[in-house]
């Protein structure tokens, strides 16, 4: 297939690679000049905007933000006969119902397909996706669909996808600042942290998060980013407005975003998620 893919980032890069690399004919589109430039050196054609793009059978937007995802679609033309948008940024349900309604509104078959893996796992083509919308427009996305990941088929509606994402983004928010407040925990005790993080992670007190982002946490502020502070201040907020609309309390999801929002007063925002920990005075 043709495939315009929006948004050559951190991980939206390796995830077109790894189409590319099935055979698919890949496009990226970014506004940043060294996500493009990035993408060329990879061997991924990049421009700057939607329009530059060729004509594509399939559409993938991995925009950061709902606001970029209107964005998006404010320039999409206005015909999209048949052409297949696949949604896979978290961009949160009601996000995804609006912009998709409008999408339809032109012609185009929509899917509600956000991910989770992060960077690492995207490079090896190792997502887990959850995938939503009318079935034959799902079923007749799985070659590019598979070459990022595992698909799992959450519902036919647009939103389903994106409800599971809150809640997996809820888990997230919150193993990443439990995993923080441990190690900071640690240290305060007197202990090695490194140590520590040895000797729990395996246990039942472990979280794929502690393991994953526990080394950074112990690094230095310039560690390298995969998912930035911002990042979970954005998913958190869809966590919060999506329990808001369903009347449902979520206070350990309250605790958490007011560390990240912490963190990016502090001046955190474009680091690495782990450096959450350095809301804790005692790191």
């Amino acid at each position: 297939m043709n495939v315009t893919f929006v948004g050559v980032g951190a991980i939206g890069l390796p995830m077109a690679l790894q189409i590319a690399k099935a055979g698919h004919t890949v496009t990226g589109v970014d506004l940043s000049d060294s996500a493009r430039t990035n993408a060329e050196a990879a061997g991924v054609k990049a421009v700057a905007s939607l329009s530059a793009a060729p004509e594509a059978q399939v559409v993938i937007v991995m925009v950061a933000t709902p606001d970029q995802l209107r964005k998006l679609v404010d320039q999409a033309g206005t015909s999209l006969d048949n052409q297949r948008w696949i949604v896979m940024s978290t961009v949160g349900p009601s996000s995804v119902r609006e912009q998709g309604e409008r999408l339809r509104a032109l012609g185009a078959r929509v899917i509600d397909a956000p991910v989770t893996g992060g960077v690492a796992r995207a490079k090896t083509g190792e997502l887990v996706i959850f995938a939503a919308g009318d079935p034959s427009d799902v079923d007749a996305a799985m070659p590019v669909l598979k070459a990022m990941g595992t698909p799992k088929i959450t519902g036919k509606n647009l939103g389903d996808g994106q409800s599971i994402k809150v809640v997996n983004q809820h888990l997230c928010s919150v193993h990443i600042v439990a995993a923080a407040e441990a190690l900071n925990l640690a240290r305060s005790l007197g202990l090695e942290p490194a140590a520590v993080l040895e000797l729990i992670e395996k246990g039942a007190a472990g979280s794929w998060m502690l393991s994953d982002r526990g080394p950074r946490m112990l690094g230095p502020t310039d560690v390298s980013v995969t998912s930035s502070i911002d990042i979970f201040v954005k998913d958190s907020g869809l966590v919060a407005e999506a329990a808001k609309s369903c009347g449902t309390d979520v206070p350990l999801l309250s605790l958490a975003q007011q560390r990240y929002k912490m963190a990016s007063e502090a001046g955190l925002g474009s680091r690495d998620d782990s450096r959450v920990i350095e809301t804790w005075s005692n790191h």
